[in-house]
């Protein structure tokens, strides 16, 4: 790890902390990012207008922060595009496959103890490192 900036981890993490304790509180739903972009694409009547408002404020909060600090948005790895797109599918494959994603289950679903959450979250993050070693110890870190 050598970019590990602790104090801006700290205070992110503390931010989405509060941020799906906020959600779960105050609307009693769980801040799961692929189930509430799967619902609004899916036009599902119930909670249209909070799920819109939650995307847009992702995606305005994140054009905000590349505009303050566009060095934090700098591409430094080395992949290729076709493999981009074969990762993304891979993520929102598994994310169906697991009924949630990493923040429905790995902040939300194991701060309320789910064991559905817990065995998502070991088996997502094993996968993640398992494919990391992969690509960058057999296959020398491109694709």
């Amino acid at each position: 790890m050598e970019h590990f900036t602790p104090l801006s981890s700290l205070i992110g993490g503390i931010l989405i902390g509060l941020s799906a304790t906020a959600m779960l509180g105050l609307l009693g739903r769980v801040a799961g990012i692929s189930g509430i972009v799967g619902a609004l694409l899916a036009r599902d009547a119930s909670g249209g207008p909070w799920r819109a408002a939650f995307v847009v404020g992702l995606l305005v909060g994140g054009g905000v922060f590349a505009v303050a600090n566009p060095a934090a948005f700098a591409m430094t790895l080395d992949r290729s595009i076709p493999a981009l797109v074969a990762a993304g599918l891979l993520v929102g494959f598994g994310s169906r496959l697991g009924s949630g994603c990493t923040s429905g289950h790995g902040v939300c679903g194991m701060a309320r103890g789910s064991k559905r959450s817990m065995v998502a979250t070991v088996t997502f993050m094993t996968t993640g490192a398992l494919t990391a070693l992969l690509v960058t110890r057999l296959l020398g870190g491109r694709l």
